[in-house]
Protein backbone atom coordinates (compact mmCIF):
# COMPACT_ATOMS: atom_id res chain seq x y z
CA UNK A 1 0.00 0.00 0.00
CA UNK A 2 1.38 3.38 -1.00
CA UNK A 3 1.84 5.30 2.24
CA UNK A 4 1.54 8.59 0.38
CA UNK A 5 -2.16 7.85 -0.10
CA UNK A 6 -2.78 9.01 3.45
CA UNK A 7 -1.99 12.59 2.44
CA UNK A 8 -5.19 12.65 0.39
CA UNK A 9 -7.01 13.39 3.65
CA UNK A 10 -5.16 16.68 3.94
CA UNK A 11 -5.21 17.59 0.26
CA UNK A 12 -7.05 20.89 -0.03
CA UNK A 13 -10.29 20.74 1.93
CA UNK A 14 -10.88 16.99 1.67
CA UNK A 15 -11.16 16.40 5.41
CA UNK A 16 -13.45 19.39 5.89
CA UNK A 17 -15.65 18.10 3.09
CA UNK A 18 -15.94 14.76 4.86
CA UNK A 19 -16.93 16.52 8.07
CA UNK A 20 -19.55 18.49 6.18
CA UNK A 21 -20.90 15.28 4.66
CA UNK A 22 -20.93 13.70 8.12
CA UNK A 23 -23.00 16.59 9.43
CA UNK A 24 -25.55 15.96 6.67
CA UNK A 25 -25.69 12.30 7.74
CA UNK A 26 -26.17 13.23 11.39
CA UNK A 27 -28.90 15.76 10.63
CA UNK A 28 -30.80 13.33 8.44
CA UNK A 29 -30.55 10.55 11.02
CA UNK A 30 -31.57 12.71 13.98
CA UNK A 31 -34.55 14.31 12.24
CA UNK A 32 -35.80 10.98 10.88
CA UNK A 33 -35.23 9.22 14.22
CA UNK A 34 -37.01 11.94 16.20
CA UNK A 35 -40.05 11.85 13.95
CA UNK A 36 -40.00 8.05 13.91
CA UNK A 37 -39.99 7.78 17.69
CA UNK A 38 -42.94 10.15 18.08
CA UNK A 39 -45.03 8.74 15.24
CA UNK A 40 -43.97 5.16 15.97
CA UNK A 41 -45.10 5.45 19.58
CA UNK A 42 -48.53 6.56 18.39
CA UNK A 43 -48.58 3.74 15.84
CA UNK A 44 -47.68 1.21 18.52
CA UNK A 45 -50.69 2.17 20.62
CA UNK A 46 -52.91 2.04 17.53
CA UNK A 47 -51.66 -1.50 16.92
CA UNK A 48 -53.26 -2.38 20.27
CA UNK A 49 -56.49 -0.55 19.47
CA UNK A 50 -59.79 -2.16 20.29
CA UNK A 51 -61.01 -1.41 16.79
CA UNK A 52 -60.14 -4.29 14.48
CA UNK A 53 -60.10 -2.15 11.33
CA UNK A 54 -57.55 0.22 12.87
CA UNK A 55 -55.33 -2.68 13.91
CA UNK A 56 -55.46 -4.27 10.46
CA UNK A 57 -54.58 -1.03 8.67
CA UNK A 58 -51.66 -0.41 11.01
CA UNK A 59 -50.43 -4.00 10.68
CA UNK A 60 -50.51 -3.79 6.90
CA UNK A 61 -48.50 -0.56 7.03
CA UNK A 62 -45.90 -2.07 9.37
CA UNK A 63 -45.54 -5.19 7.24
CA UNK A 64 -45.14 -3.21 4.02
CA UNK A 65 -42.55 -0.85 5.48
CA UNK A 66 -40.55 -3.68 7.04
CA UNK A 67 -40.66 -5.95 3.98
CA UNK A 68 -39.80 -3.42 1.28
CA UNK A 69 -36.08 -2.53 1.08
CA UNK A 70 -35.25 1.08 1.92
CA UNK A 71 -33.58 1.27 -1.49
CA UNK A 72 -36.89 0.63 -3.25
CA UNK A 73 -38.67 3.14 -1.03
CA UNK A 74 -36.09 5.82 -1.83
CA UNK A 75 -36.50 5.27 -5.57
CA UNK A 76 -40.28 5.36 -5.21
CA UNK A 77 -40.25 8.56 -3.15
CA UNK A 78 -37.70 10.42 -5.27
CA UNK A 79 -38.54 9.28 -8.80
CA UNK A 80 -42.01 7.82 -8.38
CA UNK A 81 -43.69 10.89 -6.89
CA UNK A 82 -42.50 12.98 -9.83
CA UNK A 83 -43.94 10.64 -12.47
CA UNK A 84 -47.05 9.58 -10.56
CA UNK A 85 -48.14 12.79 -8.82
CA UNK A 86 -46.07 15.49 -10.49
CA UNK A 87 -44.28 16.28 -7.23
CA UNK A 88 -40.59 17.08 -7.49
CA UNK A 89 -39.27 16.22 -4.08
CA UNK A 90 -35.71 17.16 -3.23
CA UNK A 91 -33.35 14.35 -2.30
CA UNK A 92 -33.38 15.60 1.29
CA UNK A 93 -37.18 15.61 1.59
CA UNK A 94 -37.48 12.22 -0.07
CA UNK A 95 -34.91 10.75 2.33
CA UNK A 96 -36.59 12.21 5.41
CA UNK A 97 -39.98 10.89 4.31
CA UNK A 98 -38.68 7.40 3.56
CA UNK A 99 -36.61 7.00 6.71
CA UNK A 100 -39.39 8.41 8.86
CA UNK A 101 -41.93 6.02 7.35
CA UNK A 102 -39.57 3.07 7.81
CA UNK A 103 -38.54 4.15 11.33
CA UNK A 104 -42.16 4.69 12.33
CA UNK A 105 -42.97 1.11 11.38
CA UNK A 106 -39.97 -0.21 13.30
CA UNK A 107 -40.77 1.89 16.36
CA UNK A 108 -44.44 0.97 16.20
CA UNK A 109 -43.56 -2.71 16.29
CA UNK A 110 -41.23 -2.10 19.24
CA UNK A 111 -44.00 -0.32 21.15
CA UNK A 112 -46.45 -3.10 20.41
CA UNK A 113 -43.96 -5.69 21.64
CA UNK A 114 -43.29 -3.70 24.80
CA UNK A 115 -47.01 -3.42 25.57
CA UNK A 116 -47.57 -7.11 24.94
CA UNK A 117 -44.65 -8.04 27.20
CA UNK A 118 -46.35 -6.56 30.26
CA UNK A 119 -48.00 -9.42 32.19
CA UNK A 120 -51.79 -9.45 32.30
CA UNK A 121 -51.80 -9.59 36.09
CA UNK A 122 -50.40 -6.04 36.14
CA UNK A 123 -53.69 -4.80 34.73
CA UNK A 124 -55.68 -7.03 37.08
CA UNK A 125 -53.73 -5.88 40.13
CA UNK A 126 -54.23 -2.24 39.22
CA UNK A 127 -57.96 -2.85 38.82
CA UNK A 128 -58.09 -4.61 42.17
CA UNK A 129 -56.57 -1.50 43.76
CA UNK A 130 -59.39 0.59 42.37
CA UNK A 131 -57.43 2.28 39.58
CA UNK A 132 -59.25 3.48 36.51
CA UNK A 133 -58.04 2.51 33.03
CA UNK A 134 -56.37 5.91 32.64
CA UNK A 135 -54.63 5.60 36.01
CA UNK A 136 -53.51 2.06 35.22
CA UNK A 137 -51.98 3.21 31.97
CA UNK A 138 -50.30 6.27 33.46
CA UNK A 139 -48.87 4.81 36.65
CA UNK A 140 -48.41 1.12 35.83
CA UNK A 141 -48.23 0.41 32.11
CA UNK A 142 -46.53 3.52 30.72
CA UNK A 143 -43.48 3.50 33.06
CA UNK A 144 -42.78 -0.16 32.30
CA UNK A 145 -43.29 0.38 28.58
CA UNK A 146 -40.81 3.27 28.52
CA UNK A 147 -38.21 1.16 30.29
CA UNK A 148 -38.61 -1.62 27.78
CA UNK A 149 -38.36 0.86 24.90
CA UNK A 150 -35.31 2.82 26.02
CA UNK A 151 -32.58 0.53 24.68
CA UNK A 152 -34.37 -0.51 21.45
CA UNK A 153 -35.10 3.15 20.65
CA UNK A 154 -31.43 4.04 20.99
CA UNK A 155 -30.52 1.09 18.76
CA UNK A 156 -33.00 2.37 16.17
CA UNK A 157 -31.05 5.64 16.03
CA UNK A 158 -27.87 3.68 15.33
CA UNK A 159 -29.56 1.73 12.55
CA UNK A 160 -30.90 4.97 11.12
CA UNK A 161 -27.41 6.49 10.98
CA UNK A 162 -26.03 3.51 9.09
CA UNK A 163 -28.99 3.27 6.72
CA UNK A 164 -28.60 6.90 5.63
CA UNK A 165 -25.66 5.76 3.47
CA UNK A 166 -28.27 4.66 0.90
CA UNK A 167 -29.22 8.24 0.04
CA UNK A 168 -26.29 8.60 -2.33
CA UNK A 169 -28.28 6.67 -4.93
CA UNK A 170 -30.69 9.61 -5.27
CA UNK A 171 -27.88 12.14 -5.54
CA UNK A 172 -27.72 13.32 -1.95
CA UNK A 173 -24.21 14.24 -0.87
CA UNK A 174 -23.56 12.82 2.59
CA UNK A 175 -20.33 11.46 4.06
CA UNK A 176 -20.07 8.33 1.88
CA UNK A 177 -20.85 10.20 -1.34
CA UNK A 178 -18.36 12.88 -0.38
CA UNK A 179 -15.72 10.22 0.13
CA UNK A 180 -16.38 8.78 -3.32
CA UNK A 181 -16.10 12.23 -4.88
CA UNK A 182 -12.73 12.79 -3.20
CA UNK A 183 -11.47 9.41 -4.43
CA UNK A 184 -12.61 10.03 -8.00
CA UNK A 185 -11.04 13.49 -8.10
CA UNK A 186 -7.66 12.17 -6.88
CA UNK A 187 -7.56 8.72 -8.45
CA UNK A 188 -4.46 9.45 -10.58
CA UNK A 189 -2.40 11.38 -8.02
CA UNK A 190 -3.34 9.12 -5.10
CA UNK A 191 -4.00 5.58 -6.41
CA UNK A 192 -4.16 4.21 -2.86
CA UNK A 193 -6.34 7.05 -1.62
CA UNK A 194 -9.52 4.95 -1.59
CA UNK A 195 -8.17 2.88 1.30
CA UNK A 196 -7.60 5.95 3.46
CA UNK A 197 -10.79 7.76 2.52
CA UNK A 198 -13.03 4.77 3.15
CA UNK A 199 -11.07 4.09 6.32
CA UNK A 200 -11.83 7.61 7.53
CA UNK A 201 -15.51 7.21 6.63
CA UNK A 202 -15.58 3.94 8.58
CA UNK A 203 -13.95 5.67 11.55
CA UNK A 204 -16.50 8.48 11.46
CA UNK A 205 -19.43 6.05 11.45
CA UNK A 206 -17.80 4.11 14.27
CA UNK A 207 -17.20 7.18 16.43
CA UNK A 208 -20.85 8.15 16.09
CA UNK A 209 -22.49 4.74 16.47
CA UNK A 210 -20.25 3.16 19.10
CA UNK A 211 -21.12 5.58 21.97
CA UNK A 212 -24.82 5.20 21.10
CA UNK A 213 -24.53 1.40 21.22
CA UNK A 214 -22.75 1.60 24.58
CA UNK A 215 -25.50 3.85 25.93
CA UNK A 216 -28.16 1.39 24.75
CA UNK A 217 -26.42 -1.52 26.50
CA UNK A 218 -26.09 0.45 29.72
CA UNK A 219 -29.75 1.41 29.65
CA UNK A 220 -30.69 -2.21 29.05
CA UNK A 221 -28.58 -3.41 32.01
CA UNK A 222 -29.84 -0.62 34.26
CA UNK A 223 -33.52 -1.18 33.58
CA UNK A 224 -33.54 -4.93 33.06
Amino acid sequence: MDSSGFSIMFQGVSFLRLLKGLWVTIQLALISSGLSIVLGTLLGFLLKSRHKAVRIICLVYVDIMRILPQLVLLFAAYYGTASWFGLNLSAWNAAVIVFTMWGTAEMGDLVRGALESIPKHQYESAGALGMTSAQTFRYVILPQTLRRLAAPSVNLVTRMIKTTSLVEIIGMVEVLKTGQQIIDANRIDYPSGAFWVYGMVFLMYFLICWPISIAAKRLERKWS
